[in-house]
């Protein structure tokens, strides 16, 4: 189970003011500001998409994968994308997790209006259940296989009591400038949201690409789309710093 997480390489098949994200135990919290393309009177269209430290995953000797989900602060919405993991499991017990669960640090839970998952492995969706009763946006792909294919997620993670999925067939804009697009590669069902910023769009990728060694040289459907986007950044699951095309 593990090895197919870490892999991204095609698979076979209302407005008000919102709480600033802080965190102790976050290895590092970078901040973006982003100013979106269009004017709303009642507040400053300036989102920021702020990387939270989430877990991290036993890869090698020595070598451990961070998980960083990623909050949307925008003027109608605060966004959550991809959700973490909050509990061990025996199932990924050799990737020996250390965990940093949103629900353990200074992060209000409540301040989150909406969910997206960009995909339903297992570092992706293990603190849904602290939404419940929130909508969580899934491409309706991903969540099918996540309920019917065998070793593919942590099941009981996906279908936690009282989640409320809003299975998306395309892409779809569920806020003004915030756009949910198909990005299959890592799994059939992956989707990254595009923020539209007037200028070339940000985009926050979950693991469209798990190193930015794969958006340099892109492979998948899912990379060559977020390449033909002309992002100015890509935010990744797997890495600290957001991705940037490489220079002319």
């Amino acid at each position: 189970m593990s090895a197919f997480f870490l892999d991204s390489s095609p698979t076979p098949h209302a407005a008000r003011a919102k709480p600033s994200v802080t965190s102790a135990t976050t290895i590092a919290t970078v901040h973006s500001t982003i100013r979106l393309g269009w004017h709303d009177a009642r507040v400053p269209p300036s989102p920021t998409i702020t990387p939270l430290l989430a877990a991290e995953l036993l890869v090698a000797e020595g070598e451990r994968l961070p998980v960083y989900v990623h909050v949307i602060d925008h003027p109608d919405a605060r966004v959550l994308v991809d959700t973490g993991m909050t509990e061990l499991h025996p199932a990924v017990a050799d990737m020996d997790p250390r965990l940093f669960p949103l629900s353990a640090r200074a992060f209000d839970l409540a301040s989150v209006d909406v969910v997206v998952n960009t995909h339903l492995h297992f570092d992706h969706c293990g603190g849904n259940h602290l939404f419940a009763g929130l909508p969580i946006y899934v491409q309706r792909q991903e969540l099918d296989d996540a309920r019917a294919e065998d070793d593919y997620t942590i099941r009981e993670w996906v279908d936690a009591p009282g989640l409320t999925y809003e299975a998306v067939d395309g892409e779809l804009e569920f806020l003004p400038g915030l756009r949910l697009v198909p990005a299959p590669g890592h799994s059939r069902g992956m989707q990254v949201v595009v923020v539209e910023t007037g200028g070339r769009p940000v985009v926050v990728g979950g693991d469209v690409a798990v190193s930015f060694a794969e958006l340099d040289e892109p492979s998948s459907e899912g990379q060559l789309r977020v390449r033909a986007l002309e992002p100015e950044l890509v935010w990744l699951a797997h890495e600290r710093e957001p991705w940037r095309p490489p220079s002319p």
